[in-house]
């Protein structure tokens, strides 16, 4: 699989945001610490990895044509593209994706942090060193607290250091290519978009989702490989303990039903 590196002003350049979008404006991490670092440790993380955030642009509807979208349980008048450079760690620790990159545990809790921080949904790029990621997640009104919002479902964060047919990915990331009809359809395009580059891992070719339908089957699928992965780890970290021969047998039956399992569901990405 050919693999060409990424960089920040090209995946920006690819979005191809009208310049009336452009806020470029730098984000106090002190907003950061009074809306969603409740806890020492996430204030700590804040101060010590975020070097800089960024607010890169703002898509309304009086700039990119496409209608707000409310009902009760979310409110999409616009949607934020941010930017977080990030102070690299001394051993970053995470799962390896076939991208090459690291998701640490530490620039999952950031992304979630600024996630919920900002009372808009976000396309948030992060670079950590010589990586770069890309996340999202959806909001929604938040119950018992009038005007606050909360995470609708764990956000996604994609590591895009390294596309396999980079032009391809590109191109489908550009907003010409995103649905218009509001701005929940635009951002679940890009939500789409990065399901569909997070699949690579398992296919070895980025192929967006051609309908709303396939593209949550995809999503679906991805959580059922990644909980797949877990089980199977599991399983063959008790394998590796088990003394009685009877019970390693049964440890690698359950290991290779496992196995052929992650096979079938990761056929239908």
């Amino acid at each position: 699989m050919s693999m060409a590196t990424l960089g920040l002003n090209e995946l920006l350049t690819a979005l191809a945001l009208p310049p009336s979008t452009q806020v470029q404006q730098r984000v106090p991490k002190k907003m950061l610490a009074e809306n969603s670092a409740a806890s020492l440790a996430d204030r700590k993380l804040v101060q010590d990895r975020i070097e800089e955030l960024t607010w890169q642009a703002v898509l309304k509807p009086t700039n990119v044509g496409v209608a707000a979208y409310v009902d009760e349980l979310r409110s999409y008048l616009e949607v934020a593209v941010l930017v977080a450079r990030l102070r690299t760690e001394a051993a970053p620790s995470g799962q390896v994706n076939q991208q090459g990159a690291k998701v640490s545990a530490s620039v999952k809790r950031v992304a979630e942090l600024v996630h919920r921080a900002v009372p808009y949904p976000t396309l948030l790029v992060l670079e950590d060193g010589p990586q770069m990621f890309a996340s999202m997640a959806h909001i929604r009104w938040a119950q018992r607290e009038a005007e606050k919002t909360v995470l609708d479902g764990d956000p996604i964060i994609v590591p895009v250091t390294l596309a396999a047919e980079p032009e391809v990915f590109l191109e489908a990331m550009a907003l010409s290519k995103q649905p218009r009809s509001q701005m929940l359809a635009l951002y679940q395009g890009w939500f789409d978009t990065l399901s569909a580059w997070q699949a690579v891992e398992l296919t070895g070719q980025f192929k967006p989702s051609e309908t709303p339908a396939q593209a949550a089957e995809r999503r679906a699928a991805l959580h059922t490989c990644k909980d797949l992965d877990a089980r199977i780890a599991a399983a063959r970290s008790a394998a590796a303990k088990e003394k009685q021969i009877a019970r390693q047998v049964a440890l690698n039956m359950e290991i290779k039903g496992l196995l052929a399992e992650r096979q079938r569901v990761a056929q239908s990405l």
